[in-house]
């Protein structure tokens, strides 16, 4: 099995959110809206996507360090200590964003969401819709 391989951005966010520090740990605790500015070449990808589709965001958190193995949770020292693969922390050998965010537009390689709390030019890796379960029969 290779231990290395290669994942190409399929876009970048567009974000009033510039700095680590006063972003909103999570979208929905007060992110602003947002934009998915996708690259020419996946246009068709986007077929099908509707306002109001709730879709999970696949991001490379390029600014965080990925030597980080423990946390405390929610940069809460009063919290003990956990390993980051039992956290949400965007600090792991591995800073993939997963984001759950609702369509408000799709404007041609555009697509406005909320609840996105990754900074501007977070580069995007993938979208997918979230699926829900079918009631019981």
């Amino acid at each position: 099995m290779p231990d290395d391989f290669t994942v190409t951005a399929v876009g970048r966010v567009e974000s009033p959110l510039t700095d680590r520090a006063s972003a909103p740990k999570q979208g929905q605790e007060g992110a602003p809206e947002a934009w998915l500015v996708f690259e020419p070449a996946v246009l068709p990808a986007l077929e099908g996507l509707e306002p109001g589709d709730r879709v999970f965001v696949l991001t490379w958190l390029h600014l965080s360090p990925r030597d980080v193995l423990r946390v405390h949770p929610r940069d809460d020292p009063s919290v003990a200590m956990r390993g980051v693969f039992a956290t949400r922390s965007p600090d792991r050998p591995n800073p993939i964003g997963l984001h759950p965010v609702e369509i408000l537009e799709v404007d041609g390689n555009r697509v406005r969401v909320r609840d996105l709390e990754a900074l501007d030019g977070t580069p995007i890796l993938d979208v997918k819709p979230v699926l829900t379960c079918a009631p019981p029969t």
